[in-house]
């Protein structure tokens, strides 16, 4: 299963490289998901409109995960850029990244194994600078028990990472919890032993 937090880009980063007089703008930003991507490709396009090409490739997803995935050479010899900058990313240690590499032809041709190498490094330049902060993914539940547990329950909370949203006190106490997904099944054993069974558990997102 794979875990609920993973490094991601904290900000965007851009670096600049120079192979045999072409120039080579990275550009690397987080990306929540495909839409969010492509938001940042259009407006590198829109930014770089002069260049000979802006190439990309983006994960949404854990590191090494395939799942939503996109690249496009834009107009370089098939493979050459969209592909090798994908398997930058792939092969990194951060999700849920896009980066665009734009080229100002110098007016010497790379070849193919040139050009793989330089939209590669740029990918990989950008990676070596980029911060990184770290995605939790939370789940929300709502938890009912009896008044008596109330206090032993809002001190074993920080153990679990779990924060105390919201609560309500009626015929039992009713609280409101957010905390890492991959703590829910952790906290719920626990709350369980605790109250003999009785505590009574919905997940709400």
């Amino acid at each position: 299963m794979a875990s609920s937090r993973y490094a991601v880009p904290a900000g965007r980063v851009r670096v600049e490289d120079e192979v045999k007089r072409s120039r080579f703008i990275t550009t690397l930003d987080r990306a929540n998901d495909a839409d969010s991507a492509r938001v940042v490709v259009d407006e590198m396009r829109a930014t770089y409109a002069d260049a000979s090409h802006n190439c990309w490739a983006f994960l949404v997803g854990p590191p090494g995960s395939t799942g939503t995935i996109g690249m496009s050479d834009d107009g370089e010899p098939h493979g050459t850029a969209g592909r090798p900058m994908l398997n930058v990313l792939v092969y990194s240690e951060l999700g849920d990244a896009v980066v665009v590499v734009t080229r100002y032809f110098g007016g010497t041709k790379l070849g193919k194994g040139g050009l793989v190498r330089a939209y590669s490094s740029g990918v990989q330049h950008a990676l070596a600078v980029v911060d990184v902060a770290e995605k939790v993914d939370l789940t929300t539940i709502r938890v009912r028990i009896d008044y008596s547990f109330v206090e032993q329950i809002k001190r074993i909370l920080p153990d679990h990472e779990a924060e105390l949203s919201g609560e309500d006190y009626g015929s039992d106490a009713t609280f409101l919890l957010s905390l890492p997904t991959e703590r829910v099944e952790g906290l719920s054993g626990t709350l369980q032993n605790l109250t003999s069974g009785k505590a009574v558990f919905t997940t709400i997102s």
